[in-house]
């Protein structure tokens, strides 16, 4: 599977591993001799107290690489029940090196910031994580620089627990370390954060509110494309109706799901694309906005810390307010 088939949460589920940017060029070996207080737990319960910088998924992985023993022997479930004189030896490998990314002083729109995340608004234009052909200008490399210290897994994206399309404009949460990543992670696989867009559709979207439940799954003759398909994932996206326009329709968008391009490909299969959209709406816009008109206006969760649940806004762009502006003149 490549990479850019994969949904946000498969992305991350797949990749929490080992790599770090912590500059360790060394393995670190965690030696433990299990304590009578111990003895009948869960193993993996146990790495968590003696690891708390490393989230469980980082440790099951390590887990499967046969990165751990007890009592010298290769253990490959997370489960087992520790014995009295068990001995635990785990080596966590060295950080590797991310290709092709470097720090870069770009400046950045910061709603929210602590020692755990930082809330972005991010404009449109920019892309979120390296890829072929954009290894810098990227929020990554500007996370990178920020946040000197970054220790995170690797593999291109460091810190990043959503994702925003280059031309998607709005927030975005980023983690400063592995737990916080974690946390974040396992707040969306239970759906516990709020993702709000608006959108400026084509068309008169009837009715005015709604759930679009439709599954979301790669197009099969443009495979860089997403669609609604038969056996495709879940998705599914609660639409209100903020405004009627003579053509178009202004629309707040709450994801359930995050399935990549979800918003974009859910309006288009209810025939009324995402102004300026031309991938899966019209080729020729009908308004003069150079991009699709959809932000990311509203993100709340838990912040890892404290679980506080909190919430963030961002206002519409200085374009796509115009666009909207247009929109309500059109005749």
């Amino acid at each position: 599977m490549k990479i850019e088939e994969l949904d946000e949460l498969d992305y991350y589920e797949i990749n929490l591993e080992q790599n770090n940017l912590s500059g360790e060029t060394e393995p670190q070996v965690i030696e433990h001799n299990i304590t009578t207080g111990e003895v009948g737990e869960r193993l993996d319960k146990v790495l968590v107290a003696l690891c708390p910088e490393l989230s469980r998924a980082h440790l099951q992985r390590l887990i499967e690489e046969e990165k751990l023993t007890v009592n010298g022997k290769p253990i490959s479930k997370s489960g087992y029940k520790l014995r009295p004189n068990d001995k635990l030896w785990l080596i966590i490998p060295p950080a590797v090196p991310l290709a092709h990314l470097s720090p870069e002083e770009i400046p950045l729109d910061i709603v929210y910031e602590d020692g755990d995340v930082i809330v972005i608004n991010k404009p449109a234009g920019m892309v979120v994580h390296p890829a072929p052909g954009h290894y810098s200008g990227t929020l990554v490399n500007a996370l990178l620089y920020h946040v000197p210290n970054l220790n995170i897994n690797g593999n291109q994206r460091p810190g990043i627990v959503h994702r925003l399309d280059k031309d998607t404009s709005g927030l975005l949460v980023a983690a400063k370390h592995d737990v916080a990543l974690g946390n974040l992670i396992e707040q969306m696989k239970n759906r516990e954060t709020t993702k709000v867009y608006l959108t400026l559709l084509e068309g008169n979207l009837q009715p005015p509110a709604g759930i679009v439940d439709a599954p979301i799954g790669r197009d099969h003759l443009q495979r860089k494309q997403m669609d609604v398909v038969v056996r495709g994932k879940p998705a599914r996206t609660h639409y209100k109706v903020l405004q009627y326009l003579t053509q178009h329709t202004y629309v707040e968008a709450r994801l359930e799901t995050g399935r990549t391009h979800q918003i974009r490909v859910h309006f288009a299969h209810l025939n009324h694309p995402v102004v300026g959209d031309t991938i899966y709406g019209r080729r020729k816009p009908t308004l003069s906005l150079k991009r699709q008109f959809l932000h990311a206006h509203r993100l709340g969760f838990k912040l890892p810390s404290s679980g506080e649940y909190r919430e963030f806004e961002a206002p519409l762009p200085p374009d796509l307010q115009h666009a909207l502006e247009e929109a309500q003149t059109v005749a």
